[in-house]
């Protein structure tokens, strides 16, 4: 029997990248740190302390009350790979208590739970999808939200390594770690990007089909950026790290190259969504996916900008750093705006 429908914004119909939120916050808080807005970053940093512990517990809620529908997302190609952004959010959180709260112990137990998170959604969420036996076409089932997979890859790699060189003696096992973490990531983008654009570009698009989710196309590979640049700044803690450094950043500068080059593609595409197509324009819970690619491709390449020894760059997130704080504004007043009608459907 088919499960009805819930009513859109009610607590059962709740998306399971709602942790995008986290994570959209988290890196505009961490690009404007990196960029030389301290306060404002620290007045983000609050407002993650509230929105996390808020968004787990409106998950745990939904599994309690909802189980079966949280279910259904599991095994749904579509929204299953939203579950990834709880991770993303964990560690995202992790670098903020870091950076911004200089509270490292508390990004170390992040970084812990943000590890066990992804095992278990890794190997949880993709084994289920293979093992399903009815399964959407090619067209119907993959978008720019499987990608999310590679952004919880890479911000356990990015956290574990700004956190190693304060592991004392387990410093070389925590960063081979969080290179292992940031090849393998690399490689999951590789295997999904094919299938996104090769969805692109021999199926017919709807305006509906390009979703928020597709920003994480650039976001994705400019986490990998980010990764790198923690792994390049980590470098003389660990022998083998020192051993492959030239391919580390030439591998990093490529990861930033690809985030540029979606850029204008993306624009191109949401230009046509919604003044060609005339899609209308209005809040969705997803769109803080599109969100914190903006703040990462912020702090990625003001991190770039270090890591490769190219300080012109810098010249980028500091104006980028203002587009990822303007869309970040525009998510929140429509998130604020629909509470009240997500409240009455409750």
């Amino acid at each position: 029997m088919t499960t009805p429908a819930a009513p859109a914004g009610s607590l059962a119909a709740m998306h399971p990248a709602q942790f995008a939120l986290v994570m959209a916050t988290g890196i505009v808080s961490i690009a404007s740190h990196l960029v030389g807005y301290p306060s404002l970053a620290l007045a983000l940093f609050g407002l993650n302390l509230v929105f996390y512990p808020a968004v787990w517990a409106l998950t745990l809620a939904r599994v309690a009350l909802h189980r079966d529908r949280v279910v259904a997302d599991l095994l749904h190609h579509g929204r299953s790979v939203g579950f990834f952004t709880a991770v993303a959010a964990t560690c995202v959180l992790g670098s903020q208590c870091l950076l911004v709260g200089d509270a490292p112990r508390a990004a170390a137990a992040l970084w812990v739970f943000g590890i066990v998170l992804w095992a278990a959604l890794t190997y949880g969420v993709f084994a289920l999808l293979t093992v399903k036996t009815e399964k959407p076409s090619l067209a119907e089932g993959i978008n720019g939200g499987w990608l999310v997979s590679v952004v919880a890859a890479q911000s356990v790699a990015a956290l574990g390594a700004q956190l190693a060189p304060g592991f004392a003696s387990h410093r070389a096992e925590a960063l081979f770690f969080c290179l292992a973490m940031w090849l393998g990531g690399a490689m999951l983008y590789l295997w999904i990007i094919a299938l996104i654009f090769y969805r692109y570009t021999f199926f017919t698009l709807a305006p509906s089909d390009l979703a928020p989710p597709y920003w994480i196309n650039m976001g994705a590979a400019a986490i990998t950026t980010l990764a790198g640049t923690s792994l390049v700044a980590a470098a003389p803690h660990s022998p083998v790290l020192v051993e492959v450094l030239p391919f580390v950043r030439g591998f990093t500068l490529l990861w930033w190259s690809t985030a540029t080059w979606w850029i204008p593609m993306l624009l191109v595409l949401g230009a046509w969504r919604h003044l060609y197509r005339r899609f209308p324009l209005r809040y969705d819970a997803l769109y803080w996916g599109a969100v914190f690619p903006l703040g990462m491709y912020t702090a990625a390449t003001a991190r770039l900008s270090r890591a490769v020894d190219a300080p012109f760059l810098f010249a980028i997130p500091r104006v980028f750093v203002f587009v990822a704080l303007a869309a970040w504004g525009l998510a929140l007043v429509g998130m604020l705006a629909g509470l009240p009608k997500a409240w009455r459907s409750r």
